[in-house]
């Protein structure tokens, strides 16, 4: 038995600590809010974020992030990506103890990714990236689900593989970290394009396109900062973006299916309650690709419409007249 430390209580958070704890570790779920902490422990369920699912029995809830540290054996960390930095500058000295990213993101103005801020913060811990295709939903109720461990040293991914790998959670192992992160943080940004094609009723033709020309942007963006595109073709690559640009169930889509009918962005946020990460990666993205002279104009329209109040209309036309190109090249 490991005590494994969920830092973060969305839905991601949660699932992630149902996972740990039918796997036989204890089990420590930090919240942020003191009341969400408490209505966990006193219900057994997170019915903020993932409401009629009752979590594993065993779970204990906290908003002490020292008390949720203390002695851990691993670390997973499921804050959203643009609170990362903040939540692990608190957290005190956690010399060599192996931790997970589970947030999927870039961080707005710096456009670090979440291993760079963690080289920051906890400079001490033996980094892995945990990504995949995984709706919180499925995983919380124990649904067959897959999901890529990667790390610069196998000894901290087949650790994870261990204490949490099951028959319906099943953990498969990479060396390539950077890969596996890009994938899971530009496929939001994706996610919301397809959403919107969904929502202009472009049909499943024009869906399937962008899924693709997506994923060599993703695979452009992954090599430039030293990953390999053959990750992007797993689980954290290819697994995950099509799940994500397929079903309701994933927040950015469905952002997506909602602009694409003709709502605005302030409305749909408004109604939400969990983070939807497209929003803020797109920016950053499309900054950090500038950044590395790496060419993605589906992000880069999807950035224009979610941050700079461009006409979804023009935005598409002028991505369906852009000039036509061999499909390896590396400007389109």
């Amino acid at each position: 038995m490991a005590r494994v430390a969920v830092i973060g209580a969305g839905a991601w958070g949660s699932a992630l600590a149902c996972v740990a704890r039918r796997a036989g570790n204890q089990t420590i779920l930090w919240a942020r809010d003191p009341a969400l902490a408490e209505a966990i422990n006193e219900s057994g369920e997170n019915a903020r974020y993932l409401g009629g699912i009752p979590l594993a029995e065993g779970i204990a809830a906290t908003a002490d992030l020292a008390m949720a540290v203390w002695k851990v054996d691993l670390l997973l960390l499921a804050i959203p990506a643009q609170h990362m930095r903040v939540v692990t500058a608190a957290m005190k000295p956690l010399d060599g103890t192996p931790a997970a990213i589970c947030a999927k993101g870039v961080e707005l103005g710096t456009q670090a990714l979440m291993s760079e801020i963690l080289r920051e913060t906890l400079p001490a811990v033996r980094q892995a990236v945990l990504s995949g295709p995984t709706f919180a939903a499925e995983v919380a109720r124990g649904l067959p689900t897959a999901v890529t461990v990667a790390a610069l040293e196998s000894q901290v991914s087949a650790l994870f593989i261990e204490a949490l790998g099951a028959a319906r959670f099943r953990p498969y192992a990479s060396d390539d970290p950077l890969g596996a992160e890009i994938g899971g943080a530009v496929k939001n940004v994706l996610a919301i394009a397809c959403g919107i094609t969904a929502g202009r009723q472009f049909g499943d033709n024009a869906r399937a396109a962008l899924i693709t020309r997506g994923m060599a942007e993703i695979m452009r963006l992954a090599v430039a900062m030293g990953g390999r595109a053959q990750t992007l073709m797993g689980l954290s690559g290819l697994g995950d973006l099509t799940l994500t640009c397929n079903a309701m169930q994933s927040r950015n889509f469905s952002l997506g299916v909602a602009l694409g009918e003709g709502r605005s962005l302030t409305d749909i946020l408004a109604g939400r309650r969990a983070v939807t990460e497209g929003v803020y990666s797109a920016s950053a993205v499309t900054a950090l690709a500038r950044r590395r002279g790496v060419a993605m104009p589906i992000c880069d329209a999807v950035d224009q419409v979610v941050n700079h109040s461009a006409d979804v209309a023009d935005t598409i036309t002028a991505l369906l007249n852009r000039p036509f190109a061999r499909e390896s090249s590396d400007a389109d």
